[in-house]
């Protein structure tokens, strides 16, 4: 096998020239890059790509940081990270949360991270004090994605949870309901997520816009997955005069509405409206009426504004506004699973 040393021999220079040379450093010069190239064809010698990131201080791998990866939202996200990370020439270093604090303790403290990643990317991961300490102390690059816990000097995307709910009640509103029903994510979750939070204010919103005031038993509170949807949507069942229209916080709470809306016999959209957020995989299917969020979108943008700084790239739309978070537009669809109430 041909080493550094060989080529070095042959062009006449040292193994740190050709090391300098072969990764496009400018400290070498134009005549000795040339005969470092020669002799490296001539001897058939291939750069270890591990070898030169870390000769060069880096490791070429990004830490993604995700609640659940079993989660529709969290898998596009980080399929398109890794998309992109992958034509980049980096690796991508996945730590799953799996939903436990313990997790994010033991992941996100600095000895986890150090000097074994180039950056840090967050999905929809609320940060305690503790952690936004650890992360500003490894001095490393980062970005944030649908996340309600910025982290100082770094960027974030996601989109505006208040103004989605807004715009699926409203769309619930404008068909004439008016006993419309929230189910939403369990405020015990360990990770303490915020999505639920503003999609809920965005919810209130909509009916004090319309005249209404929101109706505590008309709120109800569960897992944020199908299993949740389906818990919440028989407590609102149970409570007797059931709604006329259901707003869930995403998709797969609302598949798990339509579960147990029709275990009970009624009908969607006849006897029960049923729209969330998300536009997942499934809710074309299913027509399920949604409010669509670009997912796959916001990873891509997110690795991209991590991955630029590395490449000693500064995206001029960035320039001076590293806490200002990027929004991406949502956008109303409309499926089978929305109508007007029926007249009594």
């Amino acid at each position: 096998m041909t080493r550094i040393d060989d080529v070095a021999r042959l062009a006449g220079v040292s193994t740190a020239t050709v090391s300098r040379a072969l990764r496009g450093l400018p400290t070498v010069s134009a005549a000795t890059r040339r005969r470092v190239l020669a002799a490296a064809e001539q001897l058939q010698y291939a750069v270890s790509p591990s070898a030169s990131r870390l000769a060069g201080g880096r490791t070429g791998a990004i830490a993604v940081v995700v609640p659940r990866i079993t989660r529709w939202f969290f898998g596009v996200v980080v399929e398109a990270v890794e998309d992109f990370l992958h034509q980049c020439g980096y690796d991508l270093l996945l730590h799953n949360l799996g939903g436990r604090e313990q997790n994010r303790q033991r992941l996100l403290h600095p000895a986890n991270l150090h000097k074994r990643v180039d950056g840090v990317m967050l999905v929809a991961t609320p940060l305690r004090p503790a952690d936004l300490t650890a992360l500003t102390t490894l001095d490393l690059p980062g970005v944030t994605v649908s996340s309600g816990t910025g982290v100082p000097g770094w960027p974030c995307v996601r989109i505006d949870d208040v103004a989605a709910a807004r715009i699926a009640t409203r769309h619930l509103l404008d068909l004439g309901h008016r006993r419309i029903a929230h189910i939403s994510g369990d405020p015990d979750d360990e990770l303490a997520f915020t999505a639920h939070l503003d999609r809920r204010r965005g919810y209130q919103e909509a009916l004090r816009a319309a005249g209404l005031w929101p109706d505590p038993t008309l709120d109800v509170e569960s897992g944020f997955d199908i299993a949740g949807g389906t818990r919440a949507t028989e407590e609102l069942l149970r409570r007797g005069d059931p709604p006329t229209a259901i707003f869930a916080a995403c998709d797969e709470m609302a598949m798990g509405a339509l579960t147990a809306l029709r275990d009970a016999g009624l009908r969607v959209p006849q006897d029960v409206s049923l729209i969330g957020i998300d536009d997942h995989a499934l809710s074309g299917v299913l027509g399920l009426s949604t409010i669509a969020q670009p997912a796959a979108e916001q990873g891509r943008l997110a690795a991209e504004m991590l991955i630029d700084p590395l490449r000693g790239r500064t995206r001029a739309s960035d320039c001076g506004a590293d806490d200002l978070p990027v929004i991406l537009p949502t956008r109303l669809v409309v499926r089978d699973s929305t109508a007007p109430p029926r007249a009594n």
